[in-house]
């Protein structure tokens, strides 16, 4: 590999990297400014009042235009499970890196 094929490939190791760092960064600032929502997803999805609210669905007692993703069993549980499995990544990450 000459100079200059070496010079171009690092070249775009060095562009690839910086924009994925900076989706990254612009991804890590945007998921941690809503940690209180997922917080408040978490305390919802375990305590009683998404129960109460199931329960409130499957009798027929709301709205049907009422937009209800939430309710689904399964809707919360994965989106919270997708939080864990991102956290445990970029720990694993930064655990290898340190390693």
């Amino acid at each position: 590999m000459t100079d200059i094929e070496r010079i171009t490939d690092m070249e775009q190791c060095f562009d690839r990297v910086d924009r994925a760092l900076r989706a990254l960064e612009e991804a890590v600032d945007t998921i941690t400014s809503l940690e209180d929502d997922i917080l408040k997803l978490d305390t919802y999805y375990s305590g009683d009042e998404w129960k109460a609210d199931f329960r409130s669905d499957e009798l027929g007692l709301l709205p049907q235009d009422l937009k209800r993703g939430v309710l689904s069993e399964d809707a919360i549980w994965d989106l919270l499970g997708r939080v864990d499995g991102v956290k445990h990544r970029m720990l694993d990450f930064v655990l290898t890196d340190l390693g």
